[in-house]
């Protein structure tokens, strides 16, 4: 089973604000840039994906993630992260209705193909299903069968949300990469730890230069 990802990622100039202990204003864009860069190139390399739909705004992340392989979805509903995956998912299954789908964040650097695939081949089992963040209150993947709705409800608390619209909770092991999502200046250092991907390297080599 392959399945196809929607990638939700916010214009750049936006994105990452609770970094803001950690990088200038000038240098977060680039860093949200690189998670994405990194997260949508391990996604498109793992085995299980057929397809990385990127629904953004962002004409320069389009263009750089486009240039990786990813489709771009323009963001046309612009009413946050819930509506834009709901409108990529809309627009995934009109091209792609048998297809199983799942929703993934754009800020996870440390992103290995064989942890997702794992994640995958997880949620493959349940109609509809869900994978809670590191820090244990919010969601990196939500996935649903084909002809399932998405049902996205991303935010705070997001995982008490998606276990309480009766999506199952999957806790397999040694995923710890598909997890760790980057909010915060302590999220980036346990990212690091991992081992993020060539993009994120480089915007944080330029982070400690400044």
């Amino acid at each position: 089973m392959q399945w196809i990802l929607v990638v939700p990622l916010k214009t750049l100039a936006l994105a990452k604000s609770r970094l803001s202990d950690t990088a200038a204003d000038g240098l977060r864009p680039g860093l949200a840039l690189a998670f994405a860069q990194d997260t949508v190139a391990a996604a498109l390399a793992c085995a299980e994906v057929a397809d990385v739909a990127v629904v953004t705004g962002d004409a320069l992340a389009g263009r750089e993630l486009a240039a990786l392989g990813a489709r771009i979805v323009p963001d046309e509903p612009g009413g946050g992260l819930n509506a834009a995956l709901r409108h990529g998912a809309g627009a995934v299954r009109m091209q792609n209705p048998r297809t199983p789908l799942a929703a993934l964040n754009a800020d996870l650097p440390a992103l290995r193909p064989p942890e997702l695939a794992r994640v995958l081949t997880a949620a493959a089992e349940f109609p509809r299903a869900f994978l809670p963040d590191a820090a244990g209150f919010g969601t990196t993947l939500l996935a649903v069968s084909p002809g399932r709705e998405l049902l996205p409800a991303f935010g705070t608390d997001s995982r008490a949300r998606h276990r309480a619209s009766g999506a199952a909770e999957l806790l397999p092991t040694a995923v710890d990469s598909v997890r760790q999502d980057v909010d915060t200046g302590a999220d980036l250092r346990a990212a690091l730890a991992l081992g993020v991907g060539p993009y994120t390297t480089s915007a944080v080599e330029r982070l400690r230069a400044a």
